[in-house]
């Protein structure tokens, strides 16, 4: 047990820390609007970036492993949206961004640092074949489903522009797509590029973890708690379970399926809210399931990891 809490606790100490940076009124909330737009527009993609142009795409890009975690993933999208419409009455726009909560997890904040403490840094080569196709799948379908219920009654046509136009404004779409051409046009950076590029990587994790303890901060938990307990159970224990079954079934390497499982188990992203909020649908909802999911998600990442090989 103590093992596994000296993976845990220093991850969610510096979420904590950032919390309580903010609520003690030491950190503004500029600061952490700023922190925040360093992390998600700029550090984190140079991440992604040089995870995808480094990364093997023959034998890491496993269909088992994209399988196991994007049927878990598609599912609890599924469930999300139709129980928020049929068990609780929501309407669609509110039932998507819902849905999205169940969909998006966090798996780069949390899911890659969680990966790294537990299992070391050679463990994240999986972590990062979901990665690179987690924004691009996950805003794919989130989007798409809005822009469809929202246009109800004006020409299909003109739903994939909206989606395509939507996704290729992401910085993390960007940094993937930027990794996975560099990848395959073999491109050669010069070695001060690369220190530079490995300076803002080092920052990324740390910083992106600060910042979303500050920016849980705001968000007091409000809303439906019977929709958040919702998203919770399907976050926390549907995808990860999912997940598991399928690993187990495809026979997933060892690495693999940790880095799978693990991912699969953690809260929604904070790009939850900021889908939501970019449509103007279920924001108080969202927020609070991050806020909340991400602290039970304490107890729950302690309990996968006790199951894992």
């Amino acid at each position: 047990m103590q093992a596994l809490l000296d993976v845990i606790l220093p991850v969610f100490l510096v979420i904590g820390a950032g919390y309580g940076a903010v609520w003690r009124g030491w950190f503004s909330t500029s600061g952490v609007d700023g922190l925040m737009a360093f992390t998600q527009n700029f550090a984190i993609p140079c991440l992604l970036f040089r995870a995808l142009w480094t990364l093997d795409l023959g034998p890491d890009f496993d269909p088992a492993l994209l399988l196991s975690f994007y049927t878990g993933s598609a599912t609890g999208f599924t469930a999300g949206l139709l129980g928020a419409r049929y068990l609780f009455g929501r309407d669609w726009e509110d039932a998507v961004a819902i849905g999205f909560c169940c969909l998006f997890a966090n798996s780069v904040m949390i899911g890659l640092a969680l990966t790294e403490r537990a299992y070391g840094t050679d463990a994240l080569k999986a972590n990062y074949v979901i990665v690179a196709l987690h924004s691009p799948f996950c805003y794919g379908i989130g989007i798409t489903a809005m822009e469809i219920v929202r246009a109800r009654g004006t020409p299909a046509r003109h739903v994939p522009g909206k989606v395509l136009k939507a996704m290729f404004r992401n910085a993390l779409v960007i940094g993937i797509g930027l990794g996975l051409a560099a990848n395959l046009l073999d491109l050669r950076i010069p070695k001060p590029a690369t220190d530079a590029l490995d300076m803002m990587i080092q920052a990324a994790l740390p910083a992106a973890l600060f910042g979303m303890g500050g920016v849980l901060c705001r968000y007091k938990p409000q809303g439906d708690f019977r929709v958040i307990a919702y998203i919770c159970v399907v976050s926390l224990v549907l995808h990860p379970t999912i997940t598991y079954t399928l690993g187990t079934l495809t026979g997933l390497s060892r690495d693999a399926f940790r880095s799978a499982v693990l991912t699969a188990a953690m809260a929604p992203g904070i790009n939850s809210y900021v889908f939501a909020n970019m449509y103007g649908r279920a924001r108080r909802v969202a927020a609070s399931s991050v806020l909340i999911a991400t602290a039970l998600s304490v107890l729950t990442a302690w309990l996968w990891l006790s199951v894992l090989p």
